[in-house]
C-alpha cells in the first residue's frame, strides 16, 4: 500500500525544464517512477505512411511495425518465419475484407532489398506493392499492429479512415476491440463510420471549453445518449446529428453549453 504508507519525499531538479518521471526514473531507489517512466517510453502511436509501406528494405525480419510503415515488409517476414499461424490470421482477415486479394508476400532479392509484394486471386503473378491500393498496404498494416505477438504497453492510431474505404471501417473498429483483450489501444477518428461500431461506454468526447482548454467526456455520460443507442440509434450518426452537444467545429460549442447535458 505505497500510498498510505510510504512518505512523500520531495527531490529538487537543478532546472524547471527536465522532467521528473525521465531524471528520476532511471534510479533504482525510485522504483515507481522507473516503472511509470518505462510504459511511457513503451509508448507506441502509429502514424502510417503509405509511401514508406511501399519501400524496399534491406532484407531481415523484425518483430515490430515502425511508426511510419517504413519495416512492414520486414515484420511480414518475421511472421512467416516465426508465426506463421499469426500471419495466416492476418490474411484471412485482410482476405475478407479487400476483395479477391489472394497473399502478400515478402521475398528477398539479389542485392538484400526485400521485396513486398501482393497477389490477386484472379491473377497468376504478384504484383509490386508500388501498384497495391493504398487501403489494402493500410488495412494490412493495422491488422500487422494490433496481432503483435509482444505489443506495446499502449498503442494509438490517429485517424485510420484516411485511405479506406467507408464500409471497411466499422469491420475495423470491431478489429480493434478484439484487440483490446490483449492490449491497451486509443483510436482518434472524426469518421462516423468508424463510430458507428462503437459502444457509448467506449467513445470519449474531445473539445474546447470557455477558456480554451481541452476537455473530456464520456459519450455515456451525455445526457440521452444511452436512450438513443438503446433505441437503435448509432453512435456515428448521433454525432452528426449534434446528439453529442460538443465538439462540433460548426457551432463551437464549450462546457457552458453542456450544463444539464451529463448525466
Amino acid at each position: 500500500m505505497p500510498d498510505e504508507q510510504d512518505k512523500r519525499i520531495e527531490i529538487p531538479l537543478r532546472s524547471p525544464d527536465l522532467i521528473a518521471v525521465n531524471t528520476l526514473g532511471q534510479f533504482a531507489e525510485h522504483p515507481r517512477v522507473a516503472s511509470l517512466r518505462e510504459f511511457i517510453t513503451d509508448w507506441f502511436v502509429s502514424y502510417l505512411s503509405i509511401d514508406d509501406t511501399r519501400g524496399q528494405p534491406e532484407a531481415g525480419p523484425q518483430k515490430r511495425l515502425s511508426k511510419t510503415g517504413d519495416n512492414l515488409p520486414n515484420v511480414i517476414q518475421y511472421l512467416k518465419e516465426q508465426h506463421n499461424d499469426v500471419l495466416e490470421t492476418i490474411f484471412q482477415t485482410l482476405r475478407h475484407r479487400v476483395p479477391r486479394l489472394d497473399n502478400v508476400i515478402a521475398e528477398p532479392m539479389p542485392d538484400g532489398r526485400l521485396l513486398l509484394q501482393i497477389k490477386d486471386a484472379p491473377f497468376e503473378r504478384p504484383v509490386l506493392s508500388q501498384f497495391a491500393s493504398d487501403g489494402t498496404l493500410k488495412m494490412l498494416s493495422y491488422l500487422v499492429i494490433l496481432h503483435d505477438l509482444e505489443p506495446a504497453q499502449f498503442i494509438g492510431i490517429e485517424e485510420p479512415e484516411n485511405f479506406l474505404h467507408p464500409r471497411v471501417l466499422p469491420e475495423l473498429a470491431e478489429e480493434c476491440r478484439a484487440a483490446t483483450d490483449h492490449l491497451q489501444l486509443l483510436v482518434t477518428t472524426h469518421s462516423p463510420f468508424f463510430l458507428n461500431a462503437t459502444r457509448a461506454e467506449e467513445v470519449r468526447v474531445l473539445y474546447r471549453d470557455e477558456q480554451g482548454f481541452t476537455r473530456l467526456v464520456r459519450a455515456s455520460d451525455i445526457k440521452g445518449i444511452k436512450e438513443f443507442v438503446s433505441a437503435g440509434a448509432s453512435m456515428g450518426h448521433l454525432w452528426l446529428e449534434g446528439r453529442f452537444g460538443l465538439g462540433d467545429p460548426l457551432e463551437n460549442a464549450d462546457a457552458l453549453s453542456m450544463k444539464g447535458r451529463l448525466v
